[in-house]
């Protein structure tokens, strides 16, 4: 029997089949989700800010897309996963408040989409789905069983990536 097994905001998990990952309140934050098909080995992290590297209080890896997506692969890889097999699928980074000027650090959101497509890229993880922006939260559901993303938007329903 499966276990959903919860990832708090700046928080990352890595789990083996059977067992499942959700994440609540996806607004600006992105939820990362990395997944080796062939070992069922799934990961997730629930990223707040694109850099740990402008910021001084950053020890919390899994606060930044930068620190989370190494730490999560290196967990992966502890459980059996292999860095060639791992694909990801994201979902968040939306803009939750309207802002008057076009100030770009206000668009955390869009920041964050951004900065974890690049992170993925220069690590050689192929990014299969997407469903970041727009002005509305998410809850996610990840599969270990096959990798299926379930996305929960109020008023907006359930889809799957």
């Amino acid at each position: 029997m499966s276990t959903m097994i919860k990832v708090g905001m700046a928080d990352l998990k890595v789990v083996e089949f059977p067992d499942a990952l959700t994440t609540l309140g996806l607004g600006s934050c992105v939820g990362i989700c990395l997944y080796d098909a062939s070992s069922k080995v799934t990961g997730m992290a629930h990223i707040m800010l694109p850099s740990s590297k402008a910021i001084r209080k950053n020890e919390n890896v899994a606060k930044f897309a930068d620190t989370a997506i190494v730490e999560l692969i290196q967990q992966m890889e502890t459980k059996g996963a292999k860095k060639s097999r791992i694909s990801a699928k994201i979902a968040g980074g939306a803009q939750m408040f309207s802002f008057s000027s076009a100030n770009e650090t206000m668009k955390i959101g869009e920041r964050n989409a951004e900065a974890v497509r690049i992170i993925l890229k220069e690590m050689g993880i192929p990014l299969k789905s997407d469903e970041t922006g727009g002005n509305f939260g998410r809850t996610i559901e990840f599969f270990s069983e096959n990798g299926k993303l379930i996305i929960k938007t109020a008023g907006k329903g359930i889809k799957e990536i």
